[in-house]
Parts: structure tokens; C-alpha cells; sequence
């Protein structure tokens, strides 16, 4: 079964960094876009970054451009989200994917179970 674990979300104050993983499991997902998207409560889900197979394209919210980085390792098989900066309108849970599909809203594409970040102001 595939399955896409993420970790490293918690409770931060305002201005602090934190560092988001996703570990996929079941397969390797060296050949597929990664990206992180987000949902705070009450909100649709939101799209945070994207990171091509290769690592080489990157693609960010307006509203996360300059504070979060996304990148991967395809040996260690592990996508990463590196958030600096962070406030308190960051909070949500934040999901990682897999675009197995032509787009981020096709139904094949992968997801993860989500890891909640709290920014306390």
C-alpha cells in the first residue's frame, strides 16, 4: 500500500523555523512532482510549493515565497519543507502530495495523512 508520511509539524511561536518531511513508503516517488499544500480551519485546502522529480524547478504561494523552501532527496526517498519565519497565519495542516496525475487535482495523485503547525503569536 502506498502511503505518504509526513512529520515535523508543532506548536512554534511567531519567527521561529520549522521543518516539515514526507517520507513515502511503498514505492519510490523519484519520478513524480512533489508539492506541500496546507488547510487551516474553516478554509479550502491551499497550495504551498512544488518540487519537480528533479529538484531543479521550484514553484511557491505568493504567500510563502522568500520564508519557506521545498526540496527533496530522491535517495533518502524524502521531500522537505523548511519554514522560516513563520506566523501565525501559517497554522493549518499541511499535507504533502505526489502528482501522479497531470495536474494537482487529478484523483490519482497521492496524499498524505497531514501534520498540524501552530504559530502562537
Amino acid at each position: 500500500q502506498v502511503q505518504l508520511v509526513e512529520s515535523g509539524g508543532g506548536l512554534v511561536q511567531a519567527g521561529s523555523s520549522l521543518r516539515l518531511s514526507c517520507a513515502p513508503s511503498g514505492r519510490t516517488f523519484s519520478n513524480y512532482a512533489m508539492g506541500w499544500f496546507r488547510q487551516a480551519p474553516g478554509k479550502e485546502r491551499e497550495f504551498v510549493a512544488e518540487v519537480s522529480a528533479s529538484g531543479g524547478i521550484t514553484y511557491y504561494a505568493d504567500s510563502v515565497k522568500g520564508r519557506f523552501t521545498i526540496s527533496r532527496a530522491n535517495a533518502k526517498n524524502t521531500v522537505y519543507l523548511q519554514m522560516n519565519k513563520l506566523k501565525p497565519e501559517d497554522t493549518a495542516v499541511y499535507y504533502c502530495a505526489a502528482k501522479r496525475g497531470s495536474t494537482w487535482s487529478a484523483q490519482n495523485n497521492y496524499w498524505g495523512q497531514g501534520t498540524q503547525v501552530t504559530v502562537s503569536s
